[in-house]
Protein backbone atom coordinates (compact mmCIF):
# COMPACT_ATOMS: atom_id res chain seq x y z
CA UNK A 1 0.00 0.00 0.00
CA UNK A 2 2.59 2.19 0.97
CA UNK A 3 4.57 1.52 -2.79
CA UNK A 4 0.99 1.98 -4.23
CA UNK A 5 0.24 5.26 -2.66
CA UNK A 6 3.65 6.96 -3.17
CA UNK A 7 2.98 10.05 -5.36
CA UNK A 8 -0.32 9.20 -6.43
CA UNK A 9 -3.27 11.49 -6.08
CA UNK A 10 -6.07 9.58 -4.99
CA UNK A 11 -6.48 5.98 -4.65
CA UNK A 12 -10.29 4.62 -5.00
CA UNK A 13 -11.60 3.28 -3.19
CA UNK A 14 -8.44 2.23 -0.85
CA UNK A 15 -10.32 -0.10 1.25
CA UNK A 16 -11.36 -2.10 -2.04
CA UNK A 17 -7.96 -1.95 -2.88
CA UNK A 18 -6.56 -2.96 0.70
CA UNK A 19 -8.84 -6.19 -0.34
CA UNK A 20 -7.72 -7.06 -3.37
CA UNK A 21 -4.06 -6.90 -2.54
CA UNK A 22 -4.86 -9.51 0.91
CA UNK A 23 -6.64 -11.70 -2.05
CA UNK A 24 -3.76 -11.56 -4.24
CA UNK A 25 -1.29 -12.75 -1.00
CA UNK A 26 -3.13 -15.29 0.14
CA UNK A 27 -4.19 -16.84 -3.25
CA UNK A 28 -0.99 -16.68 -4.91
CA UNK A 29 -2.95 -14.77 -8.03
CA UNK A 30 -1.44 -11.37 -9.27
CA UNK A 31 -4.15 -8.41 -9.88
CA UNK A 32 -3.92 -7.08 -13.20
CA UNK A 33 -3.05 -3.64 -13.30
CA UNK A 34 -3.76 -1.82 -16.80
CA UNK A 35 -2.74 1.47 -18.59
CA UNK A 36 -3.92 2.57 -21.48
CA UNK A 37 -2.18 5.13 -23.74
CA UNK A 38 -3.53 6.43 -26.62
CA UNK A 39 -0.85 7.10 -29.93
CA UNK A 40 -1.27 10.66 -30.18
CA UNK A 41 2.54 11.40 -30.80
CA UNK A 42 5.01 9.11 -31.71
CA UNK A 43 7.58 10.03 -28.83
CA UNK A 44 7.38 9.83 -25.21
CA UNK A 45 8.25 11.81 -22.84
CA UNK A 46 9.34 12.17 -18.98
CA UNK A 47 5.48 13.09 -18.24
CA UNK A 48 4.03 10.16 -19.67
CA UNK A 49 6.69 8.40 -17.66
CA UNK A 50 4.94 8.90 -13.93
CA UNK A 51 2.27 6.44 -14.45
CA UNK A 52 5.03 4.17 -16.38
CA UNK A 53 6.91 4.26 -13.17
CA UNK A 54 3.98 3.44 -10.76
CA UNK A 55 3.45 0.33 -13.22
CA UNK A 56 7.07 -0.67 -13.04
CA UNK A 57 7.00 -0.54 -8.94
CA UNK A 58 4.19 -2.61 -9.01
CA UNK A 59 5.17 -4.72 -11.50
CA UNK A 60 8.39 -5.80 -8.97
CA UNK A 61 5.89 -6.49 -6.94
CA UNK A 62 5.03 -9.73 -8.42
CA UNK A 63 1.30 -8.35 -10.48
CA UNK A 64 0.72 -8.49 -14.04
CA UNK A 65 0.58 -5.55 -15.80
CA UNK A 66 -1.15 -4.06 -18.90
CA UNK A 67 0.18 -1.68 -21.32
CA UNK A 68 -2.64 -1.20 -23.49
CA UNK A 69 -1.84 0.54 -26.56
CA UNK A 70 -5.14 2.50 -27.68
CA UNK A 71 -5.59 2.17 -31.13
CA UNK A 72 -9.34 2.16 -31.64
CA UNK A 73 -9.66 5.21 -28.72
CA UNK A 74 -7.07 7.58 -30.82
CA UNK A 75 -9.57 7.13 -33.81
CA UNK A 76 -12.02 8.78 -31.56
CA UNK A 77 -9.82 11.22 -30.03
CA UNK A 78 -9.84 11.97 -26.11
CA UNK A 79 -11.81 14.76 -25.36
CA UNK A 80 -10.42 14.88 -21.52
CA UNK A 81 -9.67 18.37 -20.84
CA UNK A 82 -10.78 19.90 -23.96
CA UNK A 83 -12.66 22.94 -24.95
CA UNK A 84 -13.03 22.12 -28.45
CA UNK A 85 -13.24 18.80 -30.77
CA UNK A 86 -9.90 16.59 -30.93
CA UNK A 87 -9.51 15.89 -34.26
CA UNK A 88 -9.70 12.04 -35.04
CA UNK A 89 -6.18 10.12 -35.56
CA UNK A 90 -6.06 8.20 -39.24
CA UNK A 91 -5.46 4.42 -39.24
CA UNK A 92 -1.78 5.12 -40.64
CA UNK A 93 -1.16 7.92 -37.76
CA UNK A 94 -1.93 5.93 -35.48
CA UNK A 95 -0.33 2.61 -36.24
CA UNK A 96 3.10 4.98 -37.27
CA UNK A 97 2.96 5.91 -33.51
CA UNK A 98 1.95 2.99 -32.22
CA UNK A 99 5.20 1.43 -33.77
CA UNK A 100 7.22 2.89 -31.13
CA UNK A 101 4.97 3.26 -28.30
CA UNK A 102 6.20 0.26 -26.69
CA UNK A 103 10.19 0.06 -27.97
CA UNK A 104 10.28 3.49 -25.85
CA UNK A 105 7.72 2.29 -22.61
CA UNK A 106 9.94 -0.71 -21.98
CA UNK A 107 12.71 1.62 -21.13
CA UNK A 108 10.64 1.66 -18.16
CA UNK A 109 8.57 -1.05 -17.88
CA UNK A 110 10.28 -4.85 -17.18
CA UNK A 111 9.46 -6.43 -21.00
CA UNK A 112 9.03 -9.65 -20.35
CA UNK A 113 6.75 -9.37 -17.93
CA UNK A 114 4.56 -6.65 -19.36
CA UNK A 115 1.38 -7.89 -21.10
CA UNK A 116 0.81 -5.72 -24.51
CA UNK A 117 -2.43 -5.41 -25.68
CA UNK A 118 -4.39 -3.22 -28.52
CA UNK A 119 -8.10 -2.49 -27.77
CA UNK A 120 -8.82 -2.92 -31.56
CA UNK A 121 -8.56 -6.78 -30.40
CA UNK A 122 -12.61 -6.11 -28.37
CA UNK A 123 -13.28 -3.03 -29.86
CA UNK A 124 -13.81 -3.95 -33.69
CA UNK A 125 -15.40 -6.64 -32.99
CA UNK A 126 -18.30 -4.98 -31.02
CA UNK A 127 -19.67 -3.60 -34.23
CA UNK A 128 -22.76 -1.33 -34.62
CA UNK A 129 -24.67 -4.15 -32.71
CA UNK A 130 -22.75 -4.20 -29.79
CA UNK A 131 -21.97 -0.43 -29.38
CA UNK A 132 -25.51 0.34 -29.26
CA UNK A 133 -25.92 -2.64 -26.79
CA UNK A 134 -23.04 -0.82 -24.99
CA UNK A 135 -24.15 2.54 -24.56
CA UNK A 136 -26.98 1.82 -23.63
CA UNK A 137 -25.33 0.88 -20.21
CA UNK A 138 -24.39 4.74 -19.05
CA UNK A 139 -26.73 7.57 -19.24
CA UNK A 140 -26.38 11.24 -20.89
CA UNK A 141 -27.40 12.39 -17.55
CA UNK A 142 -23.90 10.98 -16.11
CA UNK A 143 -22.10 11.44 -18.87
CA UNK A 144 -22.40 15.39 -18.49
CA UNK A 145 -21.47 15.50 -14.54
CA UNK A 146 -17.90 15.70 -16.59
CA UNK A 147 -16.50 18.81 -16.02
CA UNK A 148 -15.22 19.22 -20.15
CA UNK A 149 -18.50 18.01 -21.19
CA UNK A 150 -20.49 20.03 -18.51
CA UNK A 151 -18.37 23.45 -19.38
CA UNK A 152 -18.75 23.03 -22.82
CA UNK A 153 -22.69 22.69 -23.04
CA UNK A 154 -22.77 25.58 -20.61
CA UNK A 155 -20.93 27.88 -23.33
CA UNK A 156 -22.82 26.86 -26.19
CA UNK A 157 -19.49 24.81 -27.39
CA UNK A 158 -20.50 21.94 -29.98
CA UNK A 159 -20.41 18.55 -28.24
CA UNK A 160 -19.91 16.11 -31.06
CA UNK A 161 -21.90 12.76 -30.12
CA UNK A 162 -18.92 10.59 -31.12
CA UNK A 163 -17.20 12.47 -28.13
CA UNK A 164 -19.25 10.10 -25.27
CA UNK A 165 -18.00 7.03 -27.13
CA UNK A 166 -14.57 7.93 -26.27
CA UNK A 167 -15.29 6.84 -22.10
CA UNK A 168 -17.40 4.41 -22.87
CA UNK A 169 -15.13 2.78 -25.39
CA UNK A 170 -12.06 3.53 -22.18
CA UNK A 171 -14.17 1.91 -19.65
CA UNK A 172 -15.48 -1.33 -21.81
CA UNK A 173 -11.54 -1.71 -22.13
CA UNK A 174 -11.53 -2.39 -18.20
CA UNK A 175 -14.36 -5.09 -18.70
CA UNK A 176 -12.38 -6.92 -21.66
CA UNK A 177 -9.06 -7.20 -19.82
CA UNK A 178 -10.43 -7.93 -16.12
CA UNK A 179 -8.60 -5.12 -14.77
CA UNK A 180 -8.51 -4.96 -11.10
CA UNK A 181 -6.71 -1.73 -10.98
CA UNK A 182 -6.56 1.34 -13.76
CA UNK A 183 -3.90 4.00 -13.78
CA UNK A 184 -4.09 7.35 -14.89
CA UNK A 185 -3.24 11.28 -15.05
CA UNK A 186 -5.32 13.37 -12.85
CA UNK A 187 -7.76 14.30 -15.98
CA UNK A 188 -8.37 11.02 -16.61
CA UNK A 189 -10.59 10.42 -13.21
CA UNK A 190 -13.96 10.65 -14.93
CA UNK A 191 -12.99 7.85 -17.81
CA UNK A 192 -11.34 5.52 -15.18
CA UNK A 193 -14.66 5.63 -13.23
CA UNK A 194 -16.68 4.65 -16.32
CA UNK A 195 -14.55 1.71 -16.21
CA UNK A 196 -15.81 1.13 -12.72
CA UNK A 197 -19.34 1.21 -13.57
CA UNK A 198 -19.31 -1.33 -16.55
CA UNK A 199 -17.51 -3.63 -14.81
CA UNK A 200 -20.29 -3.57 -12.61
CA UNK A 201 -23.04 -3.84 -15.82
CA UNK A 202 -20.86 -6.72 -16.65
CA UNK A 203 -21.35 -8.69 -13.29
CA UNK A 204 -17.15 -8.09 -12.83
CA UNK A 205 -15.98 -6.76 -9.42
CA UNK A 206 -14.65 -3.19 -10.02
CA UNK A 207 -11.22 -2.04 -10.48
CA UNK A 208 -10.16 0.58 -8.45
CA UNK A 209 -8.19 3.55 -9.76
CA UNK A 210 -5.12 4.95 -9.40
CA UNK A 211 -4.47 8.82 -10.58
CA UNK A 212 -0.96 10.34 -10.83
CA UNK A 213 -0.70 13.77 -10.63
CA UNK A 214 0.75 15.69 -13.83
CA UNK A 215 4.01 16.48 -13.92
CA UNK A 216 5.15 20.40 -15.20
CA UNK A 217 7.15 20.84 -18.10
CA UNK A 218 10.85 23.08 -17.68
CA UNK A 219 8.59 26.45 -17.21
CA UNK A 220 7.40 24.69 -13.98
CA UNK A 221 3.72 25.90 -15.08
CA UNK A 222 2.22 24.36 -17.86
CA UNK A 223 2.14 20.37 -17.93
CA UNK A 224 5.04 19.13 -19.81
CA UNK A 225 3.88 19.13 -23.79
CA UNK A 226 5.59 18.37 -27.09
CA UNK A 227 3.30 21.23 -28.05
CA UNK A 228 4.33 23.74 -25.35
CA UNK A 229 7.50 22.78 -26.05
CA UNK A 230 8.38 22.14 -22.32
CA UNK A 231 9.25 18.51 -22.45
CA UNK A 232 11.64 16.12 -21.79
CA UNK A 233 11.34 12.69 -24.24
CA UNK A 234 12.68 9.76 -22.91
CA UNK A 235 15.05 9.24 -26.09
CA UNK A 236 16.86 12.69 -25.76
CA UNK A 237 20.47 12.23 -26.46
CA UNK A 238 21.67 12.22 -22.46
CA UNK A 239 23.59 15.25 -22.69
CA UNK A 240 20.57 17.08 -23.22
CA UNK A 241 18.33 14.77 -21.06
CA UNK A 242 21.23 15.88 -18.17
CA UNK A 243 21.13 19.48 -18.78
CA UNK A 244 17.40 20.10 -19.13
CA UNK A 245 17.27 17.57 -15.78
CA UNK A 246 19.56 20.72 -14.27
CA UNK A 247 17.66 23.67 -15.76
CA UNK A 248 14.45 22.77 -13.66
CA UNK A 249 13.64 25.10 -10.60
CA UNK A 250 14.66 24.45 -7.19
CA UNK A 251 11.25 23.73 -5.95
CA UNK A 252 9.57 21.71 -8.93
CA UNK A 253 13.01 19.25 -8.36
CA UNK A 254 11.20 17.38 -5.45
CA UNK A 255 8.02 16.95 -7.39
CA UNK A 256 10.08 15.21 -10.22
CA UNK A 257 12.12 13.48 -7.03
CA UNK A 258 8.95 11.69 -6.09
CA UNK A 259 7.41 11.13 -8.99
CA UNK A 260 10.27 10.38 -11.98
CA UNK A 261 12.84 8.88 -9.20
CA UNK A 262 13.20 5.49 -7.59
CA UNK A 263 15.49 6.56 -4.95
CA UNK A 264 13.59 5.26 -1.46
CA UNK A 265 11.24 8.09 0.15
CA UNK A 266 13.39 8.29 3.06
CA UNK A 267 16.59 9.39 1.40
CA UNK A 268 14.81 12.10 -1.11
CA UNK A 269 13.60 13.35 2.50
CA UNK A 270 17.39 13.64 4.25
CA UNK A 271 18.46 14.94 0.78
CA UNK A 272 15.34 17.39 0.73
CA UNK A 273 16.54 18.28 4.82
CA UNK A 274 20.42 18.75 3.89
CA UNK A 275 19.21 21.04 1.16
CA UNK A 276 16.81 22.98 3.49
CA UNK A 277 19.67 22.94 6.34
CA UNK A 278 22.43 24.76 3.23
CA UNK A 279 23.29 22.53 0.84
CA UNK A 280 23.46 23.50 -2.70
CA UNK A 281 20.21 22.36 -4.43
CA UNK A 282 22.79 21.80 -7.71
CA UNK A 283 23.67 18.98 -5.81
CA UNK A 284 20.32 17.34 -5.36
CA UNK A 285 19.80 17.93 -9.34
CA UNK A 286 22.58 16.24 -10.24
CA UNK A 287 21.81 13.04 -8.82
CA UNK A 288 18.53 13.12 -9.84
CA UNK A 289 19.69 14.02 -13.45
CA UNK A 290 22.03 11.21 -13.55
CA UNK A 291 19.17 8.87 -11.85
CA UNK A 292 17.04 9.08 -14.81
CA UNK A 293 19.94 9.54 -17.85
CA UNK A 294 21.24 6.84 -16.52
CA UNK A 295 18.06 4.64 -16.40
CA UNK A 296 17.22 5.78 -20.10
CA UNK A 297 20.51 5.37 -21.07
CA UNK A 298 23.37 4.06 -19.01
CA UNK A 299 25.82 4.96 -16.28
CA UNK A 300 28.71 5.94 -18.30
CA UNK A 301 26.25 7.96 -20.50
CA UNK A 302 25.05 9.95 -17.68
CA UNK A 303 28.80 10.74 -16.29
CA UNK A 304 29.60 11.99 -19.33
CA UNK A 305 26.90 14.08 -19.81
CA UNK A 306 27.60 15.51 -16.22
CA UNK A 307 31.28 15.97 -17.28
CA UNK A 308 29.95 18.13 -20.52
CA UNK A 309 27.72 20.32 -18.43
CA UNK A 310 30.12 20.80 -16.19
CA UNK A 311 32.59 21.80 -19.25
CA UNK A 312 29.83 24.14 -20.93
CA UNK A 313 28.93 25.82 -17.42
CA UNK A 314 32.30 27.28 -17.44
CA UNK A 315 32.21 28.48 -21.05
CA UNK A 316 33.54 25.63 -23.13
CA UNK A 317 31.97 24.01 -26.22
CA UNK A 318 31.10 20.55 -26.37
CA UNK A 319 33.84 18.05 -27.79
CA UNK A 320 31.01 17.33 -30.29
CA UNK A 321 29.13 19.96 -32.44
CA UNK A 322 27.61 20.08 -35.80
CA UNK A 323 29.36 21.59 -38.80
CA UNK A 324 27.92 23.54 -41.38
CA UNK A 325 29.06 25.07 -44.31
CA UNK A 326 27.15 28.31 -45.71
CA UNK A 327 28.21 30.37 -49.06
CA UNK A 328 27.55 34.07 -49.78
CA UNK A 329 30.22 35.67 -47.41
CA UNK A 330 29.81 38.45 -45.77
CA UNK A 331 26.64 37.17 -44.67
CA UNK A 332 24.19 38.65 -41.48
CA UNK A 333 24.15 37.19 -38.37
CA UNK A 334 20.15 36.28 -38.53
CA UNK A 335 20.95 34.51 -42.17
CA UNK A 336 23.69 32.47 -40.19
CA UNK A 337 21.51 31.03 -37.09
CA UNK A 338 18.46 30.76 -39.83
CA UNK A 339 20.69 28.48 -42.16
CA UNK A 340 22.80 26.45 -39.13
CA UNK A 341 19.14 25.66 -37.81
CA UNK A 342 19.85 27.45 -34.56
CA UNK A 343 16.78 29.26 -35.12
CA UNK A 344 13.73 28.80 -36.55
CA UNK A 345 13.28 31.87 -38.64
CA UNK A 346 15.27 35.39 -39.19
CA UNK A 347 13.04 36.99 -36.69
CA UNK A 348 13.39 34.70 -33.89
CA UNK A 349 17.77 35.25 -34.85
CA UNK A 350 17.28 38.92 -34.19
CA UNK A 351 15.39 38.38 -31.39
CA UNK A 352 17.94 35.90 -30.00
CA UNK A 353 20.63 38.80 -30.39
CA UNK A 354 18.42 41.47 -28.88
CA UNK A 355 17.96 39.07 -25.93
CA UNK A 356 22.40 38.86 -25.64
CA UNK A 357 20.80 34.74 -26.41
CA UNK A 358 24.07 34.39 -29.15
CA UNK A 359 27.39 34.14 -28.97
CA UNK A 360 30.52 33.60 -31.86
CA UNK A 361 33.92 32.15 -30.85
CA UNK A 362 32.32 33.16 -26.99
CA UNK A 363 32.13 36.63 -27.40
CA UNK A 364 28.12 37.70 -26.83
CA UNK A 365 26.58 39.44 -29.81
CA UNK A 366 25.10 42.77 -29.46
CA UNK A 367 24.52 43.76 -32.84
CA UNK A 368 21.64 42.60 -34.87
CA UNK A 369 23.62 44.20 -38.24
CA UNK A 370 26.98 42.16 -37.47
CA UNK A 371 28.30 40.27 -41.02
CA UNK A 372 30.09 37.52 -40.67
CA UNK A 373 32.99 37.06 -43.50
CA UNK A 374 34.80 34.14 -44.73
CA UNK A 375 36.31 31.92 -42.11
CA UNK A 376 34.80 29.16 -39.16
CA UNK A 377 32.91 30.22 -36.18
CA UNK A 378 31.54 28.67 -33.08
CA UNK A 379 27.97 29.93 -33.09
CA UNK A 380 26.47 29.58 -29.68
CA UNK A 381 22.73 29.78 -28.95
CA UNK A 382 21.43 30.00 -25.31
CA UNK A 383 23.30 27.25 -23.11
CA UNK A 384 22.54 24.15 -25.19
CA UNK A 385 22.81 24.58 -28.88
CA UNK A 386 26.40 25.01 -30.92
CA UNK A 387 27.41 24.92 -34.63
CA UNK A 388 30.45 25.03 -36.38
CA UNK A 389 29.96 27.33 -38.90
CA UNK A 390 32.61 27.51 -42.21
CA UNK A 391 31.46 30.28 -44.56
CA UNK A 392 32.44 30.43 -47.87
Amino acid sequence: MKISLRGCDELLPEADWLAKLARSEATGVPLRIKLGLDPTAPDLHLGHTVVLNKMRQLQDLGHTVIFLVGDFTSMIGDPSGRNTTRPPLTREQIEANAQTYFNQAKLVLDEGKTEVRYNSEWSDPLGARGMIQLASRYTVARMMERNDFHDRFKAGTPISVHEFLYPLMQGYDSVALKSDLELGGTDQKFNLLVGRALQSEYGQEPQCILTMPLLEGLDGVEKMSKSKGNYIAITEAPNDMFAKLLSINDTLMWKYFTLLSFRPEAEVAALRREVEGGRNPKDAKVLLAKEITTRFHNAAAAEAAEVDFNHRARGGVPDQIDSVSLTGAPLGIGAVLKQANLAASTGEALRLVDGNGVRVDGAVVSDRGLKLNAGTYVVQVGKRKFARVTLE
